[in-house]
């Protein structure tokens, strides 16, 4: 089912046809560094992640993790979604993408239309983002799409310390 639409790219919901990709995905260096390792190494792994984790989410929230493909060609290059995580208050927003197709715009163009699309279209009213301290990449474009640095926190039961960063 597709979500969101913008200028070149569709945002649509997971399935499990895209288990390749998600393989893929979760195993570049940059997901594995910023976001962590899942533990996903075969496509039954993939496809139980897509079960699990996204499809879960859309059943039961509305939202999640999309798939951003490329209108031109329907080319898988990444996610972009909003999650609910029980360590968080308000949903936050999330993306990665292949590498081959990062630093040209489209974590921008996604992520922008998707912190829209939460605030318009399912009227939340805050939107978080957390990410790692040494992930400046991402900290700018948080704040390029409009979200404010808001401090740090620490996760129960973790040693890591994050930025967070919202939007109202």
């Amino acid at each position: 089912m597709n979500v969101l639409e913008t200028e070149r790219l569709i945002l649509r919901w997971l399935t499990t046809d895209d288990e390749a990709f998600i393989l893929e995905l979760l195993n570049e260096p940059s997901w594995i560094r910023y976001i962590g390792d899942k533990g996903v190494r075969t496509l039954e792994d993939a496809k139980n992640y897509i079960l699990t984790g996204p499809l879960n989410m859309y059943s039961q929230l509305g939202f999640g993790l999309y798939l951003v493909e490329r209108k031109q060609g329907k080319t898988p290059i990444g996610i972009c979604g909003l999650l609910k995580r029980d360590t968080l208050e308000n949903p936050d927003i999330g993306f990665a993408f292949l590498s081959k197709y990062q630093t040209r715009g489209y974590g921008f163009e996604s992520a922008s239309a998707t912190l829209k699309y939460g605030h318009e279209q399912l009227h939340l009213k805050r939107i978080l983002a957390i990410t790692s301290m040494d992930n400046h990449g991402f900290s700018k474009l948080l704040e390029k799409i409009g979200m404010k640095f808001e401090g740090t926190i620490i996760f129960p039961n973790d040693t890591d310390e994050l930025k967070l960063f919202a939007s109202e």
